[in-house]
């Protein structure tokens, strides 16, 4: 009997292995940088760029949906102005989070990212319209075993938050007679 161990043809050596990730990490940095290149940025100059407002339109309607007004007029000039605080909020940021929410804003604009973050299929259009996959898909996230993904959750959900509770004309909506005058 041989006293040398029998190698396993189900495991590949360790260079091929080795070689086998380096290239996939290749790959993949080359396909998110062109990714990026390719898509047009989330965030440009401290305003939403219109990918970007139709996925915050989506997300808003998901998480606000029932506080919103009903369809028509009043619902779209309400979520213009969600829009408009959403950005005036966000120019307020320190210079670092803004680039971190430009680039989450940045791949969520794009269906490869949007399908693997979210694992959402349908475009922002067609989550809006139908939100209920996306707040299926945003649950999923809270409860992600990945924090990544539960930090996708809370910056996506808490900043359409800050900005609906944050404005007077929500609070009757909420029973919130507003803040104390004495």
């Amino acid at each position: 009997m041989s006293s040398t161990p029998a190698s396993s043809p189900a495991l590949p050596p360790r260079r091929r292995f080795l070689k086998l990730g380096l290239g996939a990490t290749v790959l993949l940095a080359v396909a998110g940088g062109s990714t990026a290149l390719l898509s047009t940025p989330g965030l440009a100059e401290g305003r939403l760029s219109a990918p970007s407002r139709q996925l915050m339109r989506a997300i808003t309607v998901a998480v606000c949906g029932d506080l919103l007004p009903p369809e028509g007029p009043a619902r779209e000039a309400r979520l213009a102005r969600h829009l408009e605080q959403l950005e005036r909020q966000i120019a307020g940021f320190p210079p670092a989070l803004r680039g971190e929410l430009g680039q989450l804003l940045t791949l969520l604009g794009t269906a490869p990212g949007r399908f693997a973050l979210l694992g959402l299929s349908q475009s922002w259009a067609e989550a809006e319209a139908k939100p209920a996959p996306l707040q299926a898909a945003l649950i999923a996230l809270s409860q992600s075993r990945l924090a990544l993904r539960q930090q996708v959750f809370h910056a996506l959900r808490d900043l359409n938050c800050l900005v609906f509770f944050n404005d007077p004309a929500s609070w009757a909506q909420v029973g919130y007679p507003g803040p104390r005058t004495s």
